[in-house]
């Protein structure tokens, strides 16, 4: 696996590090997550922009 250095201010990472306890979990398994949850809501945003762009251009070219 490979590794990462993220730069942070020390007051952001105190709340992730906050987090990660009450989760209780790893740093590394918080952010993990939280990006991979970031980039699956970006996924589903980017396929309903295509569906809406679809059901546009369906109106026009109607």
């Amino acid at each position: 696996m490979a590794k990462v250095l993220v730069t942070m201010p020390d007051e952001f990472l105190n709340k992730v590090d906050g987090l990660a306890d009450s989760e209780n979990c790893s740093r590394s398994e918080l952010i993990r997550e939280a990006l991979k949850n970031y980039m699956r809501r970006l996924s589903k945003s980017q396929i309903e922009n295509a569906s809406a762009n679809a059901e546009i251009l369906d109106d026009i070219l109607s």
